[in-house]
């Protein structure tokens, strides 16, 4: 009997095509709206979540503030300068602190030049440690050595897929490459772990990434390891009063930042969270326009359907049959309205994503929608549809035979 009640809704639906259309517009809207912003939301959130998520909780970033169009610390008007790891490593609490050195240069392969990012590996003592706090490891060849000079550790995706793009064959270990000019062999390919960082970059030992690129005395950020993770607040606090004395400013005028990657990532999380609940609201406001369109569209229908209403009454039908049949088919409004604003977003979402990263270059414009979010979005259409048709539903259950059939 349901499933006849469900078949009279859609043949009522059918008979008014074009104001179904219309009525589903603001619905469909609304949905790709939501669909769409919080899928590219959670898939730029799951991206750069992977690019900090193999750092360990005992880690600390220092970085100098600044408008960055590149690498950590470019555009920054007072760099941090490359005296300050000795100074830092001498903090209570502090296991090690190293520079980190990131540079970009011409890498040419069988006659080909492309622009690549470097990283330095410390030399000495530090060069154990650092690799056990990044979790170094190749996929082929081996890591750097000490005295290591124009080797290079090529990252996973710079050896495969843009090698293969952009110079027409994979790198190997033991291939010779161009640096700026100067020759480099390969000696191993790192272990793929994510993270553009490190699977869309080149390492070398720091000496010759600075005789190679230039020593200005600056580095883009420092990477500090406290000896217990317990204590990370108090040696936070320790290295804030270090710099703020080292670059003479005051607390609460600091030109830098020391923080956990799990700080920066919730951090970037509260960000992205304010933009989709701005996003939400918005579409809120067109899933209510819609709402509304719908119940405008059930009354009518009740209007027009008075005569019908009145026959099948006659006949026996009873009020909640009525009430079924116009509740159903302002669901079913919500529902279509919905299903389609889930295809238009997700569309949109992955479309946006994958246009981003062929212009950009980059793997961290990803989409996420979940099953969770589809899920979710039907089913609010589907209640906001059932919500809006209540009270239409309502009216058209209560007429009496006699006057539904009198007033035609």
């Amino acid at each position: 009997m349901k499933f006849d009640y469900l078949i009279l809704a859609i043949d009522g639906l059918k008979k008014r095509k074009l104001r179904s259309w219309l009525t589903m517009i603001g619905i469909f809207i609304g949905i790709a709206a939501v669909v769409s912003l919080i899928g590219l939301g959670e898939g730029l959130r799951t991206a750069i979540t992977g690019q900090f998520g193999f750092l360990g909780t005992d880690v600390l970033g220092v970085q100098a503030a600044g408008v960055e169009f590149g690498p950590p610390g470019s555009g920054a008007a007072n760099p941090l300068t490359d005296d300050l790891a000795e100074k830092i490593a001498r903090i209570p609490g502090v296991k090690g602190a190293f520079n980190r050195y990131i540079k970009t240069g011409m890498v040419e392969v069988r006659g080909i030049t492309d622009i690549g990012m470097f990283w330095s590996m410390p030399e000495g003592e530090d060069r154990k440690e650092f690799e056990r706090m990044l979790n170094l490891k190749v996929d082929e060849g081996r890591l750097l050595r000490e005295g290591d000079r124009y080797k290079v550790l090529v990252g996973y995706d710079v050896a495969h897929e843009q090698a293969e793009n952009t110079f027409g064959k994979e790198l190997k270990v033991g291939d010779n490459i161009q640096i700026d000019g100067v020759k480099a062999e390969i000696v191993g390919i790192m272990e793929k772990k994510g993270s553009f960082i490190f699977d869309g970059a080149l390492a070398m030992n720091e000496g010759p990434l600075l005789e190679l690129f230039g020593d200005d005395g600056t580095v883009n950020t420092l990477a500090v390891i406290v000896k217990d993770e317990k204590e990370i607040d108090k040696v936070k606090e320790d290295i804030e009063k270090l710099l703020r004395k080292e670059r003479n400013v005051k607390e609460g005028e600091e030109d830098f930042s020391v923080a956990t990657p799990q700080q920066a990532l919730e951090s970037l999380n509260s960000v992205l969270f304010a933009i989709q609940m701005f996003v939400t609201i918005i579409a809120i406001i067109s899933l209510l326009v819609g709402g509304i369109g719908i119940m405008n569209t059930m009354y009518t229908s009740v209007l027009e359907r008075t005569k019908e209403i009145g026959i099948m009454k006659s006949i026996g039908a009873k009020n909640s049959t009525i009430f079924s049949l116009f509740f159903l088919e302002s669901g079913l409004l919500g529902s279509v309205g919905g299903a389609i604003g889930i295809i238009i977003g997700m569309s949109i979402a992955y479309g946006l994503a994958g246009l981003g990263r062929a212009l950009l270059g980059s793997d961290l414009i990803q989409a996420k929608v979940s099953f969770g979010l589809i899920t979710g979005s039907l089913a609010f259409s589907f209640i906001l549809g059932t919500f809006f048709g209540v009270l239409p539903a309502i009216q058209a259950s209560r007429l009496q035979p006699v006057d539904a059939l009198r007033s035609v």
